[in-house]
């Protein structure tokens, strides 16, 4: 898997950094967390100030686009990024987020 960030926008009255991506790769669509994976490998980040916002894959082609935010502060994502948003992009498992989902 291949990602190539085709636009990185700075937003400071956000907090946050706006990236545009494209992800190449062989066989199915790889899985919105080891895009996020690698995409915060790439950028040195922290994991859990990483959101994919989307990921659409072309008709006929190994390749998908996506947008993800970057963020600088937890608790300006948490304000800012919609519920569903944040379920689908957890914080790394953590013995705190364990004990948190036995109590729903």
């Amino acid at each position: 898997m291949d990602i190539l960030i085709r636009k990185d926008k700075n937003n400071p009255l956000l907090n946050r950094r706006e990236l545009d991506f494209v992800v190449k790769y062989e066989g199915s669509t790889p899985s919105r967390s080891d895009v996020r994976n690698k995409l915060a490998a790439m950028l040195n980040a922290p994991l859990e100030l990483l959101v994919i916002r989307k990921m659409t894959p072309e008709f006929g082609m190994q390749e998908a686009n996506g947008y993800a935010k970057l963020y600088e502060e937890e608790s300006r994502m948490k304000e800012l990024e919609l519920e569903y948003v944040l379920k689908r992009n957890p914080a790394p498992a953590s013995a705190e987020g364990e004990e948190d989902a036995t109590e729903e």
